[in-house]
C-alpha cells in the first residue's frame, strides 16, 4: 500500500494547461468564463480570505494543481448556512477540496479560556463569525448536499490533526476521527503536496477515489477488520516494549522486538529465521512495510483514560516517514486507515512549489479591506517547514513532521527580489526570514540510515542528539546575502529561535545580533521549573541564560541596546502552583512584565493534550499504574496560574494575595522588593480578582463545611462531649 510517488514536478500535465495562468485562481463564474473556462477540475472550499501567497495553504495548494494543468477555483468563506454559496463554481470535475484555512477553526474562534474572540485575522478587516465551529465538517457535509455523489477531499491542519478519535477541549469529549463525521473520501494529513499531486492525476485518468489505497499521507475508512492481502495486523500493546539504553535518558526511545511464535498475533506473518544479517534486516523491513498496526477502538479510548494515552504514545512512535508503519483504529462497524505519514520533499521540489506564479496579494474581490494575517507576512519569507524540537503542546511535528524541508537559497532569495519588485508598500524591509523555527534550515540527521530508523520524538530533548547537524553556517550566509541584495535595508528574524542551538554557534548569535534584530527578539523558555519542562520536552533555564549572555554581549559590541522578549506557558500540564510561584519570582527579580501570556490549549493528538486528559505521562509506556501528571484544569486555578505570570497587573493581586496565604506564602506579600505583590490595592482596581473570589467563595466554604465539622467532632470527642 506504499508505491513509491513520482517527484512532484515529473508528471506529465493535464490537458488543460492549455488555458494558461489564471492571475488570481477564480472565485465567480465570471472570472471562469473569462479565463475560457466552463467547469473546475478542482474546487478548494477554505475558511480563510483567498490570499494568493505561498504562505496560504489554499493558494500553494492551487498554483501548485494550475502547474499541473488543472483548472482550480476556490471557494472563500462561503456562506455554510445553507448549500447555495457551494455551488457557486458549478460541480467539480474531479474533486472538492475542503479545508477549515491555515488555522483550525476551533482555535481560531475560541481562546484558551473558551471564550468566543472578537476578531479573525484571515477574514477582510478582522471580521469575526465568517467561518463556522468545526469547519472542514461543515463545509464537507454541504459540499455533499450541494452535490451528492462529488469526490470530497479534506485536508489542513483541521483535517490532519483529527485523524484519529481524539480528545475536544471545547466539548471535553472525546471525538471520533473527523473521517466519519465529515462523510470525506479521503484525508490527507501533514504537508501533503506529494499525495494531492499523485491523487489528482489518478482521478483525472478514471480511477474511482475508493480504490486509492496507497498513498502516503492519507487516511481513510474501510470495513471492520478488512486489510489488503498480504499484510498482517499487530495490536499496538505489542509495539510499545522498552528498547536499548542510550547515552543520555530518551524517555521515547525504542527498538522492536519479535515475541515468541506463541505469543504472535492471529493473522502475522511467520517469522523466518536469517544467518546474514543483511537479510535478516531486509525480511524485517519488508515485514514492517506490510504491517499495520490496530490502535484502541474510538470506543475503547472514548471511555478508558488509559487506553487513550496508550493510544497517543503509539501514534507519536509511527511518526518517522523512515519505519512508521500503517495504523488502523475502529469506529463501530468500520476502520480509519491511516497510511504512513507523507515523505519530505526535497530542495528542488520545495523550489518548486514556493517558485509558482502566485500573485503576491489578496484576491481583486476584497478592495481595500485590511486583512491582518496578510500584513503580517506579506514582507515575509518562508525558508523551511518542519520542526525537530517535538514541544508536546505543539501541534507543528504532528502536522508538518519533524525532518527539515529546505529551500534553496536561489529560491529564497529570489523570492525576496519579488517582494521587492512586485509588492505594494515595501520600503525595504524584509519582517522575517524563518518557519516554524527560526534557526533549523538545513539542519538534519548526519546520518541518513540513522533518521531512518530513529524513534525519539525530539532530536534536542533531553539534550542535543549526537547525531544532530547543527550548523548554522548555510543560514549565515543566507542572511548576508539576503541584507546585500540592492533595495534590500533590513533583514529580520521573526520566528521563534531555538537558543539550544544557537548557543552552539556564536558566529550565528553574533550574526543575529548585530543585523537582524530590531531592539526585541522573541524567544520561548516557556517555563523554568523542572516538572514542566520534562512535560514540555523544552531544555533547562541554564541555555536561555547562557544565550542572553552571548545575546547581551553581541548587542553592546554592535553598540545596540536590544532585549530578549521570553515567553511562557500558564497552567502547563505538569505544572503546580509552586512552579508558577518560582516563575514570577524569577519574572520580577528579572524586571520582566509580560503584556501577553498564554495559557495552555489542548489542540488534538499533541501528547501535551493527552496528558491533559488522561493525567497520564504518554513519553514513557503507559499503565495502569505507570507516572500520572498533575493538570492544571478548573477555571480559577488557570486564572492563577496566568495571574502569577502577570504578577504586576493590580487586577490580579487580590487572587494573588488569596493564593499565597493558602500556600504559606503570606511573606511574599508587601512593599519590598523581595516581595511578590503589594499589600495596597489601589483604588478602582482589583475588580476582576475579587469578582474570580466572590465566583469561587460558595464552592470554597461548601468544601471546608465538612473538614469544619469533622474538626469539631474531633475537639468535642478530646472533651468528652458527644460530637
Amino acid at each position: 500500500m506504499n508505491a513509491p510517488v513520482p517527484q512532484i514536478n515529473s508528471y506529465r500535465r493535464f490537458w488543460a494547461h492549455r488555458f494558461g495562468i489564471a492571475p488570481f485562481l477564480p472565485m465567480s463564474r465570471a472570472e471562469m468564463e473569462a479565463l475560457g473556462w466552463d467547469s473546475c477540475d478542482v474546487i478548494l472550499i477554505t475558511g480563510d480570505a483567498y490570499i494568493d501567497h505561498p504562505s496560504f495553504g489554499m493558494a500553494l495548494v492551487g498554483r501548485l494543481l494550475e502547474a499541473q494543468g488543472f483548472r482550480v477555483g476556490i471557494i472563500s468563506q462561503p456562506d455554510w448556512h445553507s448549500a447555495a454559496d457551494f455551488k457557486r463554481l458549478g460541480k467539480p470535475n474531479l474533486y472538492f477540496g475542503v479545508t477549515a484555512g491555515n488555522m483550525d477553526s476551533m482555535v481560531n474562534r475560541f481562546t484558551a479560556d473558551r471564550k468566543r474572540r472578537s476578531d479573525d485575522a484571515y477574514t477582510p478587516n478582522a471580521e469575526p463569525d465568517k467561518r463556522p465551529d468545526r469547519a472542514v465538517i461543515v463545509y464537507a457535509q454541504r459540499c455533499r448536499e450541494a452535490y451528492p455523489g462529488t469526490n470530497i477531499v479534506i485536508g489542513s491542519i483541521e483535517a490532519s490533526l483529527r485523524r484519529i478519535a481524539h480528545y475536544d477541549y471545547w466539548s471535553e469529549t472525546v471525538r471520533h476521527s473527523i473521517l466519519p463525521d465529515s462523510k470525506a473520501d479521503l484525508l490527507l494529513f501533514g504537508n501533503a503536496e506529494r499525495a494531492l499531486v499523485e491523487l489528482t492525476h489518478r482521478l483525472a485518468k478514471g480511477v474511482p477515489i475508493g480504490e486509492i489505497h496507497d498513498l502516503r499521507g492519507s487516511a481513510f475508512m474501510v470495513p471492520r477488520g478488512v486489510r489488503p492481502e498480504g499484510w498482517s495486523e499487530v495490536d499496538s500493546s505489542t509495539v510499545d516494549t522498552p528498547g536499548a539504553v542510550h547515552p543520555h535518558p530518551d524517555p521515547y526511545a525504542m527498538v522492536e522486538k519479535n515475541p515468541p511464535a506463541a505469543a504472535q498475533p492471529a493473522g502475522s506473518a511467520q517469522i523466518i529465521q536469517f544467518h546474514d544479517r543483511g537479510a535478516r534486516l531486509a525480511a524485517k523491513l519488508a515485514q514492517r512495510a506490510l504491517t499495520v498496526i490496530r490502535l484502541p477502538s474510538y470506543e475503547q479510548v472514548r471511555g478508558d483514560p488509559v487506553l487513550y494515552a496508550h493510544a497517543s504514545r503509539t501514534f507519536h512512535l509511527e511518526s518517522n516517514p523512515g519505519n512508521a508503519r500503517a495504523l488502523v483504529q475502529a469506529h463501530g462497524e468500520r476502520d480509519v486507515w491511516l497510511n504512513p505519514p507523507p515523505l519530505p520533499l526535497a530542495t528542488a521540489e520545495m523550489d518548486y512549489v514556493y517558485d509558482l506564479p502566485y500573485a503576491r496579494a489578496p484576491h481583486p474581490s476584497y478592495g481595500e479591506a485590511r486583512i491582518p494575517a496578510w500584513e503580517m507576512i506579506r514582507f515575509s519569507v518562508n525558508i523551511m517547514r518542519g520542526c525537530f524540537g517535538g514541544c508536546t503542546f505543539c501541534s507543528i511535528t504532528e502536522h508538518e513532521g519533524r525532518i527539515i524541508q529546505s529551500r534553496s537559497q536561489k529560491s529564497i532569495l529570489n523570492e525576496i527580489e519579488q517582494i521587492r519588485d512586485k509588492t505594494p508598500g515595501f520600503t525595504g524591509v524584509i519582517s522575517d526570514v524563518g518557519g516554524p523555527t527560526a534557526n533549523m534550515y538545513r539542519m538534519g540527521c548526519k546520518d541518513p540510515k540513522i533518521e531512518a530508523s530513529c524513534r525519539r520524538p525530539s532530536c534536542v530533548y533531553p539534550g542535543v542528539c549526537e547525531n544532530l547537524n547543527t550548523d548554522h553556517a548555510p543560514l549565515i550566509d543566507l542572511y548576508r546575502k539576503a541584507r546585500a541584495l540592492p533595495g534590500v535595508k533590513k533583514v529580520f528574524v521573526a520566528s521563534g529561535l531555538r537558543y539550544d542551538l544557537a548557543v552552539r554557534s556564536p558566529e550565528y548569535v553574533k550574526e543575529l545580533a548585530t543585523h537582524h534584530v530590531g531592539g526585541y527578539l522573541k524567544i520561548a523558555p516557556e517555563h523554568i521549573a523542572e516538572g514542566p519542562l520534562s512535560k514540555m520536552m523544552k531544555p533547562g533555564i541554564g541555555s536561555y541564560d547562557k544565550f542572553k549572555e552571548m545575546f547581551d554581549r553581541y548587542s553592546r559590541e554592535a553598540g545596540k541596546e536590544q532585549y530578549l522578549i521570553p515567553y511562557f506557558i500558564a497552567a502547563h500540564p505538569g505544572t503546580t502552583d509552586a512552579d508558577m510561584l518560582e516563575l514570577a519570582l524569577w519574572l520580577k527579580k528579572n524586571g520582566f512584565r509580560l503584556d501577553q501570556v498564554q495559557t495552555f490549549l489542548p489542540t488534538p493528538l499533541a501528547t501535551a493534550t493527552a496528558m491533559y486528559h488522561t493525567g497520564k505521562n504518554p513519553l514513557r509506556k503507559v499503565t495502569s499504574t505507570s507516572e500520572t501528571v498533575s493538570i492544571v484544569r478548573g477555571a480559577r486555578q488557570r486564572r492563577l496560574h496566568k495571574a502569577f505570570l502577570r504578577y504586576h497587573d493590580a487586577e490580579n493581586w487580590p487572587l494573588l494575595r488569596d493564593a499565597l496565604k493558602t500556600m504559606g506564602r503570606a511573606d511574599l506579600i508587601g512593599n519590598g522588593k523581595l516581595q511578590l505583590v503589594p499589600s495596597f490595592q489601589p483604588a478602582g482596581t482589583g475588580i476582576i480578582g475579587q469578582r474570580i473570589l466572590r465566583e469561587q467563595a460558595p464552592r470554597r466554604q461548601a468544601h471546608a463545611a465538612p473538614l469544619k465539622r469533622a474538626k469539631q467532632s474531633r475537639s468535642g470527642q478530646k472533651r468528652g462531649r458527644p460530637s
